[in-house]
């Protein structure tokens, strides 16, 4: 992280100093200053105005995780993890883990998603016969967690919101498919490299059902016009998420489960997150802006916007593609290149909605393979780095295509 940083205000300087010097445009100079102030105070923006969403969400997934979701998606997960993990034992605390973390996950639980699948690598790992080396139950549990299985990515939301978008939820349907897309293919490929028995007929229930599933929606959206399917998919995400806060609230009363205390308690904790990301959203949105007024990276993005134009494409896609570029490597970077991309080009346009898709439709993957990896000591990762890339590709290439589909 500190050599990507310090590579973009490298860059950025030395951009600058070939306009200002060599090319005769002083003003970028004037420029780059004006983006240092102008994009921390964006950040500070940003960030304060995330406070009270990220908190109501974080109260509302607090009752949610309290009623019972999370042990439930457990119990249904259960079957499919004990076959695609055979070396793990069927009572061994590492399924249970491994489980509990991917359901955090889904349920967009970042906070207990974690401690939960450090526990989980611990727990593998005390059954690999070669801790430094990945066993394939830790590999494909990495590549799970780097493909990103969230289902409700409320962080994309909040976003959306803070910038003006007009429905901050629109992009739930095709962040829903292209995280589907990069889960599906990040499993089938490690699959594939460990020879695992993805015909089973549990296995096939579990991965025929999701592809139905993703099958039908883009069969039923497909068939509609493009005002209809915004339309529909607009009240299908509305439908679901109002559900969900009722199906957390009714299960959190059935549980007889204290819904103020546990929403202020969740609520609190979102507040903490929102004043927490101040300083990251800082350094990264300043280094961004930085790049974008020296002119280094619409060079970049010119470049491959002159491919895509003589290759009769549809170059728009391309003013989202930096939120792709920095995802595998950071997530507060990806963060930052996302708002920065929706504030250039408005949080509706096809840029600002791309980019949102992207970063739902993948997670980080070297951030997840050095904090998993590392908190266990493995240094021989195997085919864990290649299954995960092969994942961020689909997702990425998945997002394009379905943003293309539902707002273009």
């Amino acid at each position: 992280m500190n050599a990507i940083w310090a590579g973009f205000v490298l860059v950025a300087l030395a951009g600058t100093l070939v306009q200002a010097v060599f090319l005769g445009h002083p003003e970028v100079a004037a420029a780059v200053m004006q983006r240092l102030f102008d994009d921390s105070r964006l950040a500070f923006e940003v960030a304060l105005g995330l406070t009270g969403v990220m908190s109501l969400w974080l109260g509302l997934m607090r009752i949610g995780e309290a009623g019972g979701f999370l042990n439930a998606l457990t119990r249904l997960l259960s079957p499919l993890f004990t076959r695609l993990m055979p070396e793990v034992p069927r009572d061994h605390p590492a399924q249970g883990a491994v489980v509990m973390n991917l359901a955090a996950n889904v349920l967009g639980l970042d906070n207990a998603a974690t401690p939960l699948g450090l526990k989980a690598m611990r727990e593998l790992n005390r059954l690999n016969p070669q801790p430094e080396t990945a066993s394939n139950a830790q590999i494909l549990f990495l590549v799970l967690n780097a493909s990103s299985v969230t289902v409700l990515p409320v962080t994309i939301f909040t976003y959306r919101a803070q910038m003006g978008a007009a429905n901050p939820t629109d992009v739930f349907i095709p962040i829903l498919i292209a995280t589907s897309c990069s889960t599906l293919v990040g499993l089938i490929s490690v699959a594939v490299v460990q020879r695992l028995r993805i015909f089973d007929p549990v296995v096939m229930l579990y991965l025929g059902g999701a592809a139905l599933l993703l099958g039908g929606l883009m069969a039923y959206f497909g068939a509609l016009p493009a005002a209809e399917m915004q339309r529909q998919s607009a009240l299908l995400t509305q439908a679901i998420l109002l559900g969900l806060i009722a199906a957390f609230l009714l299960a959190a009363l059935w549980r007889r489960v204290p819904l103020y205390e546990t929403f202020l308690d969740g609520a609190k904790e979102g507040f903490q997150v929102a004043v927490g990301i101040i300083p990251y959203l800082v350094a990264m949105l300043v280094a961004i802006g930085m790049l974008r007024a020296s002119g280094v990276l619409e060079l970049l993005l010119s470049g491959i916007r002159g491919w895509a134009t003589a290759a009769g494409l549809d170059p728009r896609f391309v003013d989202a593609l930096p939120t792709a570029f920095i995802k595998p490597l950071s997530g507060s970077g990806a963060r930052a290149m996302m708002v920065e991309t929706m504030r250039t080009f408005g949080p509706d346009s096809l840029a600002g909605r791309l980019s949102a898709v992207i970063q739902g439709s993948t997670e980080t993957t070297f951030y997840v393979l050095a904090v998993y990896f590392g908190a266990v000591g493995i240094r021989r990762a195997r085919h864990a780095v290649a299954c995960a890339l092969l994942a961020d590709l689909a997702g990425v290439v998945a997002a394009i295509l379905v943003t293309y589909w539902f707002f273009a």
